[in-house]
């Protein structure tokens, strides 16, 4: 399960915002964040720059935040 509501919720951002970020319809966007559809990697990097998290944070694969250093 993907970290993204928690992310969204922290931040106090609707489904539609966020949809609108990452270019989807606010209803694809749902299905992403409750596990029904899988997230593309380009919709992935959007939500990771966005928030200032790691991918493999969002993905659950790590529990540090933090994105790598460039």
């Amino acid at each position: 399960m993907y970290r993204i509501r928690d992310l969204r919720e922290d931040k106090d951002l609707s489904q539609e915002k966020i949809a609108k970020i990452i270019k989807t319809t606010q209803q694809q966007y749902s299905k992403i964040e409750t596990g029904k559809s899988d997230i593309s990697g380009e919709k992935l990097i959007l939500l990771a720059k966005f928030y200032n998290v790691s991918a493999d944070y969002i993905l659950g694969l790590t529990n540090d935040p933090k994105p790598p250093k460039r």
